[in-house]
């Protein structure tokens, strides 16, 4: 079973929010496990992913993928990393450089601005999207 964690701060407060991420938690239960770490400040959650060895940031001046080229890179990202994968969803001020420069690789989900509980939502879907790509189910088309 895969295992991917996702950093962020604020909380998933929304009543919407949280049956809409349910439903793609559901849907992903028998392959892998989302672990969310959600942290009050700034402070707390770049304290948090500087004691993890590898992690992926969600940046603005990440790369782009199309829905195919991301569920590659996520996959190959899975084998390389023991089947677990950290996330960073950054905060309203954007990821500090030092944060940025020390991730493995960063990621552009979109150029718009997004709060942070629709880049969960986005992110989440997109993952299951990727598994879904990987199985070659009819999801994606």
């Amino acid at each position: 079973m895969y295992t991917i964690s996702i950093f962020s701060v604020g909380k998933n407060k929304e009543p919407w929010l949280v049956d809409a991420l349910a439903v793609y938690e559901t849907r992903l239960r028998p392959a892998l496990k989302i672990e969310w770490n959600l942290f009050k400040t700034e402070e707390k959650l770049y304290h948090a992913i500087e004691r993890l060895p590898k992690f992926i940031c969600l940046d603005v001046s990440g790369k782009e993928f199309t829905s195919e080229s991301f569920a590659n890179i996520l996959f190959e990202k899975l084998k390389q990393h023991g089947s677990h994968l950290n996330f960073l969803i950054g905060a309203s001020n954007g990821i500090p450089d030092t944060i940025r420069e020390a991730a493995t690789n960063r990621i552009c989900l979109s150029k718009l601005t997004l709060t942070h509980q629709m880049v969960r939502l986005l992110f989440l879907e997109q993952i299951y999207r990727a598994f879904e790509i990987q199985k070659g189910s009819s999801y994606h088309k």
